[in-house]
């Protein structure tokens, strides 16, 4: 299961709330030890999106006229 979640100042700690929703359906209790994955989400950058859309062919041109149609 992945969940998205932010990140608390507890003290000198960081903490990851786990919300009531998943705890209910993995049926967490308190002081149990689970195991999770932690990633840094990361933003969207343009050379990760960058040709993405090889497969589209269509001139600009055509993609305009198409758009301004019903304008006149």
């Amino acid at each position: 299961m992945e969940i998205e979640a932010t990140t608390r100042k507890w003290g000198n700690s960081i903490v990851v709330v786990i919300p009531s929703n998943i705890v209910n359906k993995q049926n967490i209790r308190e002081n149990e030890k689970v195991t999770f994955k932690i990633e840094k989400k990361k933003g969207v950058k343009v050379k990760d999106v960058f040709g993405l859309l090889k497969e589209w062919k269509r001139p600009t041109e055509e993609i305009i006229k198409e758009a301004r149609k019903g304008w006149d």
